[in-house]
């Protein structure tokens, strides 16, 4: 069966995330069955495999899956087939290319990148609601700059992860935090870029989270080091919304998308 390589984009906040749930809708859901209005294989229940599994209401504007198709395509052809079996989801195949059949989505990948949008500023937002985190207040991005430099490397990150977190260790290598300061017309956005080869549930709202007191003066940029060592959910700060969250790009040693 031949292997494609599909890369999405959505807007996360219709769904209860990624993964397919019987009772609710999701991304997965969405593109499996436009797959299954092309692919009669895919009627039977076959499954797609995804780069992360993000949650509900968070965003992907390069998420990366692979789906096994009874048949041939031409990758432009199966991308524009799927878009319009898609509609009128937000959610967009952006290019679909024909994979190894050792390549895996999920398992492939070396690199994570995600984007986190937080606009301070005390008028509503209305262009990007469910799209951003919003504050009332400007933020010092020096201070947090200094916060996230103590959480970069490899860490035992029990304190920036889920309750509800299943993965096998705690430990993680987070590669970077960039933090953007934008002005607005109205406000200022900060955006974060954090990218590593994984994540633990939650880790990257956890830590905007955190790192948001720390901009905000309510915690020293080095009450997060001191946080990253107690190795206690308790000592984290507020996990932010996820409407501010964009899983933005995925990377493989043999990009299957690269010409």
């Amino acid at each position: 069966m031949p292997r494609y390589a599909l890369q999405i984009e959505y807007d996360g906040t219709p769904f209860a995330g990624w993964q397919a749930q019987a009772d609710r809708p999701s991304v997965q859901g969405a593109v499996e069955e436009a797959l299954a209005a092309l692919d009669a294989g895919f009627a039977a229940g076959a499954r797609i495999a995804a780069a992360g599994r993000t949650d509900a209401g968070v965003h992907a504007l390069s998420q990366v899956a692979h789906a096994d198709l009874t048949r041939e395509w031409d990758p432009f052809r199966l991308a524009q087939a799927l878009n319009w079996h898609l509609k009128p989801a937000p959610v967009a195949v952006l290019a679909a290319a024909r994979a190894e059949g050792d390549f895996h989505a999920r398992f492939s990948a070396v690199e994570r990148r995600y984007l986190f949008r937080l606009i301070a500023r005390r008028a509503p937002v209305t262009h990007d609601r469910n799209r951003v985190w919003q504050v009332p207040n400007p933020l010092d991005v020096e201070a947090m700059r200094q916060g996230a430099a103590h959480l970069v490397g490899r860490h035992d990150f029990t304190t920036f992860r889920s309750t509800m977190c299943q993965a096998a260790s705690p430990e993680k290598t987070l590669d970077e935090i960039g933090i953007e300061e934008i002005p607005l017309h109205s406000g200022r956005e900060y955006r974060f870029h954090l990218r590593a080869r994984s994540f633990l549930h939650n880790q990257v709202r956890s830590i905007v989270g955190t790192l948001e007191r720390v901009g905000a003066g309510a915690w020293p940029p080095a009450r997060v080091a001191a946080a990253l060592a107690a190795r206690d959910r308790a000592a984290c700060g507020p996990v932010c919304p996820p409407g501010g969250l964009y899983l933005s790009g995925v990377t493989y040693p043999d990009d299957p998308f690269s010409p």
